[in-house]
């Protein structure tokens, strides 16, 4: 049996996935695109090895930050941890808020193919002019893949049109159906919008009490700001621009809870449209309804 527990960032997946691998003897695979590179910590809110409590924790700290992510690449290592995992008679814990990889993870993904004068052209548009305008062409040409981008990701917005152009169909086009890849059983975690804007504010408060500031400028340190996907992380983004003096670290904070609202609606509206997904409100007895639904 493959579990994948989903939903918007801060609303306790991570925990969940940790006492659902306890109770059925399972292993946890990371699916959140920015818990892959290796040093980025609190940023990502990746859990210690004492939040793990023993329970082994796939795909983190995967990739330097100077490396572009790639969901073609995550797939393959994400299908070998599933196939050793189940091998051993153990049951497989994907968690995760990053839509592409849960799908991907999945083997819901084909990827199709590139074409390097487009993505040329496109990558030269977005140094010159930045992602705005970009963003705004993909707006009108596919307004469901849109919604699922975050504005700031200019690799994402390029590699949409980059689609779009190459196949002369929407890129939310290129997506299969909910009806293929592997057979799993999908948990969603749900609540209520205020209760997670609170829980995110009070998420952005930890991250710079536990020394983010000092997390980001290590990274810096090693080529962060040269890191295509992982310097337009949540928070990262903004406290790298506090550090080069645009914003005020006050600002920076400010922003990355802005930004991480933002970036929540858009998980829930990605994994919302998937009838494959049973969701569960979190609150009291999270575990016992999700076992549940396992057993």
């Amino acid at each position: 049996m493959l579990i994948a527990i989903v939903g918007p960032t801060a609303v306790g997946k991570s925990d969940l996935a940790v006492e659902i691998a306890l109770a059925l003897g399972g292993e946890v695979i990371n699916a959140d695109s920015m818990q892959l590179y290796r040093g980025m910590d609190i940023g990502t809110a990746k859990l210690t090895l004492t939040e793990r409590r023993g329970v082994p924790h796939h795909l983190l700290d995967v990739w330097d930050v100077t490396t572009t992510a790639s969901v073609a690449e995550y797939q393959a290592l994400a299908a070998g941890v599933i196939d050793d995992i189940e091998a051993r008679g153990r049951v497989p814990v994907l968690v995760g808020g990053s839509g592409l990889y849960i799908r991907a993870a999945l083997g819901d993904l084909e990827f199709p193919g590139t074409d390097d004068g487009i993505r040329a052209r496109l990558e030269s548009e977005l140094a010159a002019d930045g992602p705005v305008g970009l963003y705004q062409r993909l707006q009108t040409a596919d307004p469901v893949a849109a919604a699922a981008i975050l504005p700031s990701n200019g690799r994402r917005i390029v590699r949409a049109l980059e689609v779009i152009e190459l196949s002369g169909r929407p890129f939310s086009a290129t997506l299969p159906g909910y009806d293929s890849g592997r057979p799993a059983v999908q948990i969603g975690l749900g609540i209520d919008r205020p209760e997670l804007d609170r829980r995110i504010e009070a998420r952005v408060d930890r991250m710079w009490a536990a020394g983010f500031e000092s997390e980001v400028r290590a990274l810096a340190a090693v080529g962060l700001r040269a890191g295509r996907t992982a310097s337009r992380a949540l928070g990262y983004q903004q406290e790298l621009r506090a550090l080069d003096g645009e914003w005020s670290p006050q600002q920076a904070r400010e922003e990355t809870a802005r930004a991480t609202r933002r970036f929540a609606r858009r998980q829930e509206s990605w994994f919302r449209r998937d009838p494959r997904i049973t969701w569960l409100a979190s609150g009291d007895d999270l575990t016992a309804r999700a076992l549940a639904l396992l057993t």
